[in-house]
């Protein structure tokens, strides 16, 4: 067993949270769309399609924001191939997963489905084979009351009320050779700051995210970030941030030890920032959208294997353990100790494709182990965030070193009374006896601690079998005279809340 000596002083606030922090994603790729959300031949399918079971689990995330249609797709989406009578859509070939596209769910349907769901949506429009003009259009379509082409041409389609998406993404990875219209960031920078321009024209009120690096790795990086604020910086709100993060070293130490490389990912684009704008002398600062992370490792062979220009295939359907989830875990930690410069994040994606929901064609829906930090963090993890200050035996690991065992982070929700402690232990071996000075709340009072955990860092959780990584709820907590005190097993992720008088 290890000690470990912590304080929460209400004092050390980081910031108030962005909801849209607990964001997520989904694309036009794989069964994420076709078999995941939308599946009218389904038992469970309501009137327009949409699966009811997939309704009721996202529901229990309470995701505020998802981000649509892409990703990698949208660079060569046409939107308007998804609006109108359905019978007249085109199929189309899909080239960036080379799949067939059938436009049967586009701007309208997805719309009705974020509303079952109660969620809002970050829309992203296409800068790879389009430009300004679609993207206005777009704003227009969805944005506009009526009266003019685009507004009007929604209302014939069936909705009569705009839908006042407010946060838009200008494009995905624009950096990257395998996107679709691939550009330099001289050209994108250029691109983007006239397509925001426009954009804000059409409708004031939006806010907008210009295209960050795909991940700290290219070659481009952060000079890609440099380049692109130079061009757009006063006419954008946040730069996005997009990482994945994989165990193929099978080096759970190692692993668990990657939540270091997003803080200093998240602190190097901060910098970056904030260097242009020193540079421009800006009075604004430019916030962060990390809209795509995750786990993603698993599917990387098995997908080598998927037959090209089929509908809807099987890709990108990681199938998570429970050291997946401690890292997810870790990584919301992560993104909340930095929430004072990232405000939109989105766990990539939602389901099937790297999803903490799977389905089967017709079948069962079922929550990977992933689903439940990531839920708990959304519920619990609304209010303000101070940072712990702690005490914890470190290790170090292949790529890491001074690895705390104890990651940690409080959250108060002064709406309800509460504050909420998640905590990981990281120990491969030993319990962590924790020892937390609370006295800057008073009469503080246990109302649950909930636990992940299992023994075997590699069990899953499958149609057959969707319960074998499930939270369990201990009784532990001891408060006295101001002092938290309780055990954290080895390798688990916790969640303790706790009534606060204010």
């Amino acid at each position: 067993m290890k000690k470990v000596n912590c304080t929460i002083d209400k004092e050390n606030k980081i910031a108030e949270i962005d909801e849209r922090i607990y964001g997520s994603f989904i694309e036009h790729l794989g069964r994420a769309v076709y078999g995941g959300i939308y599946e009218p031949s389904h038992p469970k399918a309501d009137e327009l399609g949409f699966r009811r079971d997939v309704i009721d689990l996202v529901k229990e995330l309470h995701v505020p924001i998802i981000r649509y249609p892409g990703g990698n797709f949208v660079s060569g989406y046409n939107w308007e191939d998804g609006v109108g009578p359905r019978k007249k859509r085109k199929r189309k070939l899909e080239l960036a997963w080379r799949a067939i596209e059938t436009n049967q769910v586009g701007i309208n349907e997805f719309m009705e489905w974020s509303k079952r769901v109660n969620t809002e949506v970050m829309m992203a429009v296409n800068l790879g084979t389009r430009g300004v003009d679609q993207a206005r259009n777009l704003v227009e379509y969805c944005n506009h009351p009526k009266g003019s082409y685009y507004s009007d041409l929604r209302i014939e389609h069936g909705y009569k009320k705009p839908y006042k998406v407010k946060t838009w993404c200008l494009g995905n990875e624009m950096d990257g050779p395998w996107q679709i219209g691939h550009k330099t960031a001289e050209e994108y920078g250029r691109l983007a700051c006239e397509t925001a321009k426009v954009m804000k024209w059409v409708d004031p009120t939006i806010e907008l995210v210009v295209c960050g690096s795909s991940h700290k790795l290219m070659d481009t990086y952060p000079k890609w970030e440099s380049t692109v604020l130079e061009h757009t910086y006063e006419n954008v709100d946040y730069i996005s941030l997009h990482n994945y993060y994989g165990n193929l070293e099978n080096d759970t130490p190692n692993y668990l030890a990657k939540s270091l490389d997003m803080d200093a990912f998240i602190k190097s684009v901060i910098a970056t920032c904030d260097y242009i704008k020193a540079k421009k002398r800006s009075k604004k600062s430019i916030n962060l959208s990390f809209d795509e992370w995750n786990v993603w490792f698993h599917s990387r062979e098995q997908d080598k294997e998927i037959e090209p220009w089929s509908v809807a295939p099987s890709q990108l359907e990681d199938v998570y353990n429970m050291e997946d989830a401690l890292l997810v875990g870790s990584l919301l930690i992560t993104l909340l100790k930095n929430a004072n410069r990232v405000k939109i994040a989105c766990l990539a994606q939602l389901v099937n494709v790297i999803a903490p929901i799977m389905t089967e064609n017709g079948g069962r829906a079922w929550r990977q182990t992933i689903f439940y930090p990531y839920m708990h963090a959304s519920i619990y993890g609304r209010g303000y965030v101070l940072n712990p200050l702690i005490k914890s035996p470190k290790y170090d690991s292949k790529d890491y070193t001074d690895v705390p065992v104890l990651d940690s982070v409080a959250v108060v929700n002064e709406e309800k009374d509460e504050m909420t402690i998640f905590a990981i232990n990281k120990d491969m071996k030993d319990i962590l006896d924790i020892h937390c000075d609370i006295r800057g709340f008073i009469d503080c009072k246990l109302i649950e601690h909930i636990v992940l955990q299992n023994d075997d860092v590699k069990v899953t959780n499958s149609k057959d079998h969707p319960l074998r990584v499930v939270p369990q709820f201990k009784n532990d907590v001891v408060i006295e005279e101001g002092y938290l005190k309780t055990l954290l097993p080895k390798l688990s992720w916790n969640v303790i809340r706790l009534s606060i008088n204010k």
